[in-house]
């Protein structure tokens, strides 16, 4: 459907991201979708917890962006889709699945949403959120330990590991295909302003 748009929030882990979709989803509401590439992790049943903890996450082949693509398109032609759900607690896909419904606005987040070219042309804005990285650092092992049940050395190793050189390889490249960068993460209000201003006459100008 020609009048769903599609926005990208993309940037390193930690970068405020999530900020910037949670205000734009309370501003609008039920006119905001929002699908994250985080829920489409491969699933991994046929290793064991101990192996799938030993897996980088920070690579693009760690998703199935295949399936997120698919699953776009169908939400831009007015069709629902059978979206996964993923476990971080346990390194792996749930059982379980949401059921998401088009709306007139579509926010697609992820620190790897820039990388697939495929998946890029299919967002009619692409923002990339770019924060200091130690403060993406801190910020990431307070999630982790607070929200996801993970030691702080394990939080520490797996930056180190893999994080770090897979946010210099693909994440930070992918910045310069963003239509707008904002500096300092979520805390940006005039960035955020102008964000909510497109998708407010997006809103007033369309109808499903």
């Amino acid at each position: 459907m020609e009048d769903i748009m599609v926005i990208g929030i993309a940037g390193g882990t930690g970068s405020g991201k999530t900020t910037f979709t949670n205000s734009l989803k309370e501003k609008f509401g039920a006119d905001v979708t929002v699908v994250y590439h985080d829920n489409y992790y491969k699933r991994h049943d046929e290793m064991p917890y101990e192996d799938r903890c030993l897996l980088n996450y920070d690579h693009p082949n760690a998703f199935e962006t295949e399936l997120m693509i698919d699953h776009l398109e169908q939400l831009r032609s007015g069709k629902s889709i059978t979206c996964p759900i993923y476990d971080f607690s346990v390194h792996n896909r749930s059982n379980d699945t949401m059921e998401i419904f088009p709306t007139k606005v579509i926010v697609i987040e992820g620190i790897l949403i820039f990388e697939n070219k495929a998946l890029r042309d299919l967002m009619d804005i692409k923002v990339f959120v770019d924060t200091d990285a130690d403060e993406r650092i801190l910020r990431r092992i307070l999630r982790d330990v607070k929200e996801r049940g993970r030691s702080l050395d394990s939080v520490v190793s797996q930056y180190l590991t893999t994080v770090k050189p897979m946010h210099e390889q693909f994440v930070e490249p992918s910045k310069k295909m963003a239509d707008i960068i904002v500096l300092e993460g979520g805390n940006n209000l005039v960035a955020l302003d102008i964000l909510m201003q497109r998708v407010h006459n997006h809103l007033v100008g369309t109808t499903m």
